[in-house]
């Protein structure tokens, strides 16, 4: 099913004067702003609006939406209609080039992947539309860097820890990178501190609110997170 809004192609992209860097530079503020990419993964996405008005409630303006639930893409559609211009939204788990067709097709702003995929970053950027690959080791962050990514999700976070970033941050400066996988809410200051464009809050963040749990848990969860921006951004001022 096709979302009832006509997104972009390309072409019209092209033709509007929508470059890929000054929406990347966009959705990157956005990214950087919410402090907070909440990643909505499930077997299906059958809550997945219910959990984005809550989320978006609470102050969290940029959503994940993971290809791995069934209705994915129609989520990914309503969402965007439903909060589009105050809140980013992508798509999360891209591996193939297909999949990242079908996102764009549905209205995604950013796609998102476990690994670094040519195929996706240059579907991406061909619409204009940012790719955030993983990356874990040097290697494989120069790599990403060097085809042209847009931020670098450092997955699997957790396995690492903040100081990881740093270090990755002394050979290579340049590199806006968004720790995602196992992040505590009570390491959000942490990882922010270390250098984090933001930070992608999966389970630790969503609990059970995905499978029709306490939406209200939810909003406690994801205040505590945007407080933990807020608090740490202020003191880097």
């Amino acid at each position: 099913m096709m979302p009832a809004r006509v997104h972009l192609t390309a072409d019209r992209l092209h033709r509007s004067g929508v470059t890929l860097a000054s929406r990347a530079a966009a959705v990157k503020e956005q990214l950087r702003g919410s402090g907070v990419v909440a990643v909505l993964r499930a077997s299906t996405a059958e809550h997945f609006i219910p959990a984005a008005r809550v989320l978006t409630d609470a102050g969290v303006h940029a959503l994940e939406i993971t290809l791995t639930a069934d209705g994915a893409l129609d989520a990914l559609s309503a969402i965007r209609q439903e909060f589009g211009g105050h809140v980013v939204v992508g798509a999360g788990t891209v591996l193939t080039h297909a999949q990242a067709i079908d996102c764009i097709r549905h209205g995604a702003e950013f796609l998102v992947s476990p690994v670094v995929n040519e195929g996706v970053i240059r579907t991406g950027h061909a619409s204009s539309i940012p790719v955030y690959p993983g990356a874990l080791t040097p290697t494989e962050f120069e790599t990403a860097d060097r085809l042209g990514a847009d931020l670098v999700k450092l997955f699997p976070a957790n396995a690492m820890g903040p100081s990881y970033l740093k270090d990755l941050h002394g050979p290579m400066p340049h590199l806006d990178i968004m720790p995602t996988g196992g992040i505590s809410l009570d390491s959000i200051a942490t990882w922010l501190a270390a250098g984090a464009v933001t930070v992608g809050l999966g389970g630790p963040l969503m609990g059970d609110a995905l499978n029709g749990g306490d939406l209200d848990a939810l909003a406690y969860r994801a205040q505590k997170a945007v407080a933990a921006v807020r608090e740490t951004r202020a003191g880097d001022q």
